[in-house]
């Protein structure tokens, strides 16, 4: 991943495409969104071929923001994982909204 984008000049000061956190964040999060385009009015993806592309483009863009923000990715997915764990799904205490909020 990094070979590729150092071969696109996109590391290089002036880049068109300065490889900031901030911008790999935000095209993580496109890029997320056009995974949901294959599901939009329908249960399963017509073309599961550009489904996987798009996977692959999160999957990149995750990578490279876990990496130049030095995030050891593996060990964070095992530490959230273990989180996750421990939480009890159906307590109510561990709803984000509060109640009195929705009413």
């Amino acid at each position: 991943m990094h070979h590729f984008v150092r071969s696109m000049g996109w590391y290089e000061s002036g880049s068109a495409r300065p490889q900031t956190l901030r911008n790999l964040a935000i095209s993580l999060n496109l890029e997320a969104s056009e995974v949901l385009e294959h599901f939009q009015w329908q249960e399963t993806p017509a073309d599961t071929e550009k489904l996987a592309d798009e996977l692959a483009d999160v999957t990149l863009y995750l990578l490279q923001l876990a990496s130049l923000a030095e995030v050891d990715l593996e060990q964070a997915v095992l530490r959230k994982l273990e989180k996750n764990y421990q939480r009890t799904w159906d307590d109510p205490s561990n709803q984000r909204i509060n109640d009195s909020l929705i009413r």
